[in-house]
């Protein structure tokens, strides 16, 4: 298939090495240099959006807009979802969306949201999410962190939201507390733990490298081809 990369930084040169690997054709970078409106996309397959917050809005409404499959792993635009979902209708568009698109990862809020159905029968344990990222992270939380918080609340009746500071700054009972944390070269580590004054259960994903992502995302495209709606990867993983 040919495939559109919009974003042509770490991220996009590991999905065109995976994507190459895999049998697939690159036929655009998009990035500051080289506009979108720049290239002829009309033999697209698919892209795949790794940008900035700023900019993931106007790239997935122009491929709506365009009849684009589109394939977003950039966070921290959520809060128009609901537009581009209607959007993605209007045009009978196709987008899929993940705050990660390691498999890993994905198994890993698998874990997350089955172990907090079981953690909800006992009161004694107190949970946090603590997310561990590089220094360039745009945004923090991460969309990952906050994609653990909200399958912990949806499955646990002790939390209704979350808050991001450390878990010795909450004082409400009923408010998780995710912690961002900042380092060099660290690809992604994302924490999910129940303490109590007895013992300590932790569930954690640790990622080696970008692969995984890219990967992901790729597997995605594959997928999504021929498809119309809005999807995430629970969709294609089949959870």
């Amino acid at each position: 298939m040919n495939i559109a990369l919009f974003g042509y930084g770490k991220m996009g040169k590991v999905i065109e090495k995976i994507a190459e690997q895999r049998g697939h054709q690159i036929v655009a970078r998009v990035n500051r240099e080289h506009p979108k409106e720049s290239f002829d996309l009309n033999n697209v397959d698919a892209v795949i959006e790794f940008s900035i917050p700023e900019k993931a809005k106007e790239n997935i409404t122009f491929c709506l807009e365009n009849n684009l499959p589109i394939i977003i792993g950039t966070t921290g635009w959520y809060d128009h979802l609901t537009e581009l979902t209607e959007v993605a209708t209007r045009k009978n568009g196709a987008f899929l969306h993940s705050t990660n698109f390691s498999l890993g990862v994905n198994v890993f809020f698998e874990l997350n949201r089955q172990l907090a159905k079981i953690m909800n029968q006992f009161n004694d344990y107190d949970a946090s999410v603590v997310e561990i990222h590089h220094t360039e992270k745009l945004d923090a939380p991460s969309g990952t962190g906050i994609t653990l918080c909200e399958g912990l609340i949806a499955n646990h009746d002790s939390y209704n939201t979350w808050q991001n500071v450390k878990k010795t700054e909450i004082r409400d009972h009923q408010t998780l507390s995710i912690e961002s944390l900042r380092l060099p070269d660290v690809p992604g580590t994302h924490e999910v733990k129940y303490e109590s004054s007895i013992d300590t259960i932790e569930i954690k994903h640790t990622a080696h490298n970008r692969e995984g992502f890219g990967l992901g995302s790729v597997i995605a495209a594959e997928w999504i081809a021929g498809k119309q709606g809005v999807f995430t990867m629970q969709d294609v993983l089949k959870f």
